[in-house]
């Protein structure tokens, strides 16, 4: 699958300035996750390949807002509700004065998603303002916990059949480099589809009764007509965060995010549903200009490795059976 070598540490902080950090309620499963770019902030762009997402902010990433670069990406479980943890996040940044400089204030832009994960631990109990703080003054250049961490402590995966035949997702990071260019990626994976590895097979995904590790693979029986996705379905979004050592305007990173977007379904069958919220945000964080397709293959490859990380890091917690879970109970096979 890979065709560049991955960065030192394999993981979007590869990236230099890039920083992350998150927070965990691990008794609710939920999170947060805070992508910092320098303090002066970074060019970005971004693809919503989903037909349910639930948004803050994004709309200063489209191309067509007068707003040139933003100072954070805040990603979190809670749903809806949980877009509450951003107001800690522009709270830590304001007292940083990291923002646009208005009449006398700092005003930070921190476009945000959220993933639905109330149907895995404590619905009642939704990432807010103050696990947004906590989790950005975590964020460091270390490399990012992968897993069951930040927003994705309470993914899951494989929902065709419902989160009783799901599996866990997580949080993944991954990175890719070429020469002197240096493209890392960060993933919330919390998809309607089953996750595949590297030889095109089933890693986790959706199970053929609550009690079994036997996969039912999703996209066959879709496409066959076996099966038929629920008509209404808030529960599946997949969260992607790409940076690069390069210089980008909004329009090359808008389309990069698409192009990355592709990396993301040759590992999650099927992909962009009807009933996903998918979104890509890309980051430029360079001086330098770097080929712009260039840096979409990378980011394809990177967003391949970091969900397949996400995936085999998770834990199940007792809810759902994780990968690990399927692995030891197959033997390690």
């Amino acid at each position: 699958m890979t065709k560049t070598n991955s960065g030192i540490r394999d993981d979007i902080t590869d990236v230099s300035a890039v920083r992350v950090g998150t927070a965990e309620d691990f008794d609710a499963k939920t999170g947060v996750t805070v992508i910092l770019p320098p303090s002066e902030g970074a060019t970005a762009g971004c693809h919503v390949g989903g037909s349910a997402p639930s948004t803050r902010q994004t709309d200063s990433l489209s191309t067509a807002h007068s707003v040139d670069r933003i100072h954070g990406i805040c990603l979190c479980g809670g749903s809806a509700f949980g877009l509450d943890a951003v107001g800690g996040v522009l709270s830590q940044l304001e007292a940083l004065q990291v923002g646009f400089p208005v009449v006398g204030h700092t005003v930070p832009i921190v476009p945000s998603a959220a993933i639905f994960d109330l149907n895995v631990g404590d619905g009642s109990v939704r990432p807010d303002r103050e696990m947004g703080m906590h989790a950005c003054s975590n964020v460091s250049d270390d490399p990012v916990r992968q897993g069951s961490f930040g927003a994705g402590t309470g993914a899951s995966i494989g929902k065709l059949f419902g989160i009783g035949h799901a599996m866990r997702g997580g949080q993944g990071s991954a990175s890719c480099v070429s020469d002197d260019l240096v493209v890392g990626a960060l993933v919330i994976v919390n998809a309607y589809g089953d996750i595949l590895g590297e030889d095109g097979k089933i890693l986790a995904g959706a199970r053929i009764s609550p009690d079994s590790h036997e996969f039912a693979d999703a996209g066959a029986l879709l496409l066959q007509g076996k099966a038929e996705s629920r008509r209404i379905s808030v529960d599946n979004t997949t969260l992607a965060v790409v940076a690069v050592n390069a210089s980008l305007n909004k329009i090359a990173a808008s389309r990069i995010a698409v192009q990355a977007t592709l990396g993301l379904s040759r590992v999650i069958s099927p992909f962009h549903t009807q009933v996903d919220g998918d979104l890509t945000i890309v980051l430029g964080v360079g001086k330098d200009y770097a080929d712009p397709n260039r840096i979409a293959l990378m980011a394809q490859e990177a967003l391949q490795r970091a969900v397949i990380k996400a995936v085999k890091h998770a834990d199940g917690f007792g809810v759902l059976p994780a990968w690990k879970d399927v692995k030891r109970s197959d033997g390690g096979k």
